[in-house]
């Protein structure tokens, strides 16, 4: 049996996706009277474990995906470089092998991208990219499942990105040519998202009136928007930092700018949120804002991925 891993949205691909928001949307409503850690009645991964590797600090990946597993029947075991071999040189090929004689699936969140590949490579059970600084495929399920949530189809809507084009933003371009809609990107110059993921949409939405662009002109980006999303601008660490907050103010989502968008449109942010930064506190706690919905899903969107990576659904 071919073993699901879920490294990006393509390994499920429109399908597959469309799957996971179905069974997300069915779940979350069913159990609604339930208090947060009850399972769900039918416990779809009784006695099934989730290893879940952080290399890099998190909260809502974290929770969600232990929470997720504790409402399918499972349980979870947090691992990080801290407290395990990994921090003590121990290869990924290796932790891979042992995990995978553990647990029935594994959750990483890393930084860079081969190591995910490496697990994948190696592991003989399940493996969820939880983060790269390539992609965030879970964050982009949550969103469009956020976006579904509001009565949107997502064909033929307009997805406007404003500030730094990074992993988040590579994954909402990998969902724009899985479900034909627009992404306008609105980046300063010398801080574009990868090409490679540009290119791939726009090949997959070739001969439908949905495209991916990047464009230098805030407000150009943002007119018309039907979903308006920001991430934060500086990571810890990162060098250069007051240089960088001088090229992404002008990207800054204010009320101004939101003004720009279609009346319906909602914000989204994966959080956590620089408040007065890229994005301004009026917006955030404004009635356009669905950033904690959107917090909430990425708990129902796991739960659904990882029902698709054991073969319940699609």
């Amino acid at each position: 049996m071919t073993i699901r891993h879920f490294r990006d949205l393509t390994d499920a691909g429109a399908s597959g996706i469309a799957a996971i928001l179905d069974d997300a949307l069915t779940r979350k409503r069913a159990r609604a009277h339930l208090p947060k850690g009850a399972a769900d009645p039918d416990a779809p991964l009784a006695g099934h474990t989730l290893a879940m590797v952080f290399e890099k600090s998190s909260t809502r990946t974290r929770v969600s995906f232990d929470m997720a597993m504790r409402q399918l029947g499972g349980t979870a075991l947090i691992l990080d470089s801290g407290t395990t071999q990994l921090g003590r040189g121990e290869s990924v090929a290796d932790t891979a092998r042992v995990l995978s004689g553990f647990c029935d699936a594994i959750m990483v969140r890393t930084d860079d991208p081969a190591k995910l590949d490496e697990m994948v490579d190696y592991a003989t059970v399940p493996v969820v990219n939880g983060l790269t600084d390539a992609s965030h495929p879970c964050q982009i399920v949550a969103d469009l499942l956020t976006v579904v949530e509001e009565g949107r189809s997502l064909p033929g809507l307009k997805w406007a990105w404003l500030g730094d084009g990074n992993n988040v933003l590579h994954s909402i371009v990998e969902a724009a040519g899985l479900f034909k809609f627009s992404v306008v990107a609105g980046c300063p110059a010398g801080y574009d998202p990868d090409p490679r993921w540009v290119d791939a949409a726009n090949a997959q939405l070739a001969g439908t009136n949905a495209r991916v662009a990047v464009e230098r002109d805030p407000a150009r980006a943002i007119a018309g928007a039907d979903v308006v999303v920001t991430d934060t601008w500086i990571s810890m660490g990162q060098l250069h930092a007051e240089e960088k907050l001088a090229a992404m103010m002008p990207y800054q989502v204010t009320e101004a700018m939101m003004a720009q968008a279609d009346a319906r449109a909602v914000f989204l942010h994966c959080l956590p949120a620089h408040r007065e930064e890229e994005v301004v506190s009026s917006v955030i706690d404004g009635p356009q804002s669905r950033i904690w919905r959107e917090a909430e899903n990425r708990l129902h969107a796991q739960k659904s991925i990882l029902r698709w990576c054991f073969g319940q659904i699609g």
